[in-house]
């Protein structure tokens, strides 16, 4: 079929383009998957770390879109959580069909078990678990989650990247079918195991603006770009840089 070809070709350029010297057994796990999930690299329904493909929370949704799925319910789980420890639990329902009896997922999270990049985020990203193991177990798919591993559950306030005032917006919260900026610059971060601090001044100091907030969409997708090729190119020279961008600690007499 044409178009399951197209979509395998643009995933796999895609996918090259984006993390490159993927091995062949990658590439045929990643054809694999569009022709199964119908799932988009470049729409940010899939992700690659440390080797493995995982879906995303917008791949699941869309997969759960395409059946026509008739209901996604949550529920917090008050017996078990502890809102003065940040412990979440929540349970979702996955209804495929009017008539459905319902699958049924649960997620938690803490502070010990997600990113500092999300740390006072936990309640949401309990409820994003719960959703995605009952879309999993709903639809049959065997990959798990990025969201489910806690680094990437949720955009880090770390990084309010801005978006340019003529983009449109789609509700997964990525624009004109690209990846979210802050998704792609932690996965960086995680990748190349930097320091999100100093990523983010070094990221203003490259834009000219004083804080990241303020730069448009083009100069931090210009800063990404710089950022991965350095890393790839030269790691110790790039950490050097950003330790230049630490702050100095003061010595009290």
């Amino acid at each position: 079929m044409k178009g399951h070809s197209d979509q395998v070709r643009k995933n796999l350029e895609f996918a090259q383009t984006t993390w490159g010297g993927l091995s062949r057994t990658m590439l045929q796990g990643l054809e694999d998957l569009t022709a199964r999930y119908r799932l988009s690299v470049a729409l940010g329904d899939i992700q690659q770390i440390d080797g493995r493909w995982y879906v995303t929370h917008a791949g699941l949704l869309r997969i759960a879109q395409r059946r026509r799925c008739h209901a996604i319910r949550t529920s917090l789980q008050k017996d078990v959580s502890d809102p003065i420890t940040s412990r979440w639990v929540f349970k979702a329902t996955i209804y495929k069909t009017p008539s459905s009896r319902g699958f049924v997922g649960y997620g938690d999270a803490d502070p010990s078990n997600v990113s500092t990049l999300v740390r006072s985020s936990e309640m949401r990203v309990a409820e994003t678990r719960a959703v995605n193991r009952a879309l999993r177990k709903a639809y049959g798919i065997g990959l798990c989650s990025v969201e489910e591993l806690g680094w990437l559950s949720e955009p880090s306030k770390a990084f309010p990247v801005a978006r340019s005032s003529n983009a449109s917006h789609s509700p997964n919260g990525s624009n004109n079918g690209q990846p979210r900026l802050r998704d792609r610059l932690c996965l960086l971060i995680r990748q190349h195991n930097l320091d999100p601090t100093l990523v983010k001044a070094y990221a203003a100091d490259f834009c000219g603006t004083q804080t990241l907030k303020d730069a448009t969409r083009d100069l931090v997708e210009s800063f990404l770009s710089h950022l991965s090729s350095s890393a790839k190119e030269d790691l110790d020279g790039l950490i050097c840089k950003l330790n230049s961008y630490a702050q100095p600690v003061e010595v009290k007499q």
